[in-house]
């Protein structure tokens, strides 16, 4: 599966992908908010693999973020499909990425997410001390709904994406 943006390609990740996806887990600078990735690139094949049967139930979609030119960029899943909502996070980007890759690949998963999967709704938590993703969802309207330990728990609606939609138009 692909998502096809102004500048980025979002395609889902393959048992090949395991070396990078690893090396960008093990960024201690880029992964201080995420959870603990242990192991070698041959247990990332083994997850790969243990994924893509979940992704063939559509259970959760992980993706690689591609420049048009292939050159990879990041890495962001959507998981945690619950009644009409959907969640969304293991978001890694390197730090060479072109500036837009962020806005690209938020405004993709939303696109994928409300207007593809058809969920009216997106629930995430962000580790609190994570103030630059806090600011980043804020400015795309997403609300602080709650605190759950570490983490504040969001809540963004698609209608109110669809008022960011418009703000953020030139990055379509």
């Amino acid at each position: 599966m692909m998502l096809v943006g102004k500048n980025i390609i979002m395609r889902t990740v393959e048992v090949e992908d395991a070396e990078f996806v690893f090396t960008m887990r093990q960024n201690k600078t880029k992964t201080k908010y995420l959870s603990v990735v242990t192991g070698t690139i041959e247990t990332q094949k083994e997850w790969i693999i243990n994924y893509k049967q979940r992704e063939n139930q559509k259970e959760e979609f992980y993706f690689v973020i591609e420049s048009k030119d292939k050159e990879k960029l990041g890495l962001v899943r959507i998981y945690d499909f619950q009644h009409n909502s959907f969640s969304w996070g293991s978001w890694l980007i390197k730090e060479d990425a072109p500036k837009t890759t962020a806005i690209e690949s938020a405004l993709q998963i939303y696109e994928f997410g409300f207007y593809e999967l058809n969920f009216e709704n997106s629930h995430f938590e962000v580790q609190k001390r994570n103030d630059k993703v806090i600011a980043f969802h804020q400015r795309f309207g997403a609300k602080i709904i709650g605190e759950n330990g570490s983490a504040l728990l969001f809540d963004f609606k698609k209608n109110d994406y669809e008022i960011t939609k418009e703000k953020y138009r030139k990055y379509f």
